[in-house]
C-alpha cells in the first residue's frame, strides 16, 4: 500500500516566491534527488499561486531541462516547486522490437495541471523504468496498460484523455510524482539495478530474464 504524502507547507506566497527565484536565476535548475523533503510532499494544486506569464515561463523551463536530462516527463517538485505540474514529451528513436513490445508511441509535449488518473480496464504490464530523481538506478514497476487523465490546461481548460502502453506508463509516474510518490514505491525491489547491471544483463524489451535470474513477479504474464 501505497503511503499518503503529507502537503507541502509552503503558502501561495512562499509558492511564488520560489517560483520567481527560479525563473530569475538565468540557469536551468538542478533536478532534486530522492531525499529532498518536496519529492514526499503532495503538492499544492495549481490555483493561481503565480501569474499566467510566469506559468508560461516555468513550462518552458521545465521542458528544456527535461530535454537536457534527457527524460520523457518532469514534474515540478523535481525541480523544488511543490505544485502539481508536469510537461510530458516522448520523441525518442526507440529500437522497433522495444517499441512494440513496450506499445511505445511518440508523445507529443503536453504540460498538465492537477492532474490525476484512473486505470480503464484491468490490464496490467510490467517493465523497467527509471526516474530523473533517482540517479542512476532502474527498476521493475508493475502499471495500468490503459488510464485516463484528468487534467488542466495552462489555460485553465479541464480535459479528459485516454493514454495506454508507455505513454500511461509516463502519465501514472508524473502524475505520481506531485502526490509525493516516488516510482519505487511501487517497484519490485528485487529487481532494483544501477544503469549499468541493467545495461550489462537485462537490457532487452521485456523483463523475462531479470525476472528469472533476480526471482520476482513469480506468475505475473
Amino acid at each position: 500500500m501505497i503511503a499518503v504524502s503529507p502537503p507541502t507547507p509552503f503558502t501561495p506566497a512562499q509558492l511564488r516566491e520560489r517560483v520567481q527565484e527560479i525563473l530569475a536565476a538565468g540557469a536551468l535548475p538542478p533536478i532534486v534527488q530522492a531525499g529532498h523533503p518536496v519529492l514526499r510532499q503532495h503538492a499544492a494544486a495549481v490555483e493561481g499561486q503565480i501569474s499566467d506569464t510566469e506559468l508560461k515561463q516555468l513550462i518552458v523551463l521545465m521542458r528544456n531541462v527535461m530535454h537536457e536530462a534527457p527524460g520523457v516527463g518532469l514534474a515540478a517538485p523535481q525541480i523544488g516547486i511543490p505544485l502539481q505540474l508536469a510537461v510530458l514529451e516522448d520523441q525518442f528513436d526507440v529500437d522497433p522490437e522495444a517499441a512494440a513490445v513496450r506499445h511505445r508511441t511518440p508523445l507529443d509535449f503536453v504540460a498538465i495541471l492537477n492532474p490525476r488518473y484512473a486505470p480503464l480496464g484491468m490490464d496490467t504490464a510490467a517493465f523497467f523504468e527509471g526516474c530523473l530523481s533517482l540517479s542512476g538506478l532502474q527498476a521493475v514497476v508493475v502499471r495500468h496498460e490503459r488510464v485516463l487523465l484528468h487534467y488542466e490546461t495552462p489555460e485553465g481548460l479541464g480535459r479528459e484523455q485516454a493514454f495506454e502502453g508507455w505513454q500511461a506508463r509516463i502519465v501514472q509516474h508524473e502524475t505520481d510524482h506531485v502526490q509525493g510518490t516516488l516510482y519505487v514505491d511501487r517497484a519490485e525491489l528485487r529487481s532494483l539495478s544501477s544503469n549499468a547491471e541493467y545495461a550489462a544483463n537485462w537490457a532487452e524489451p521485456g523483463i523475462g530474464k531479470a525476472r528469472a535470474a533476480l526471482g520476482f513477479l513469480h506468475g505475473h504474464p
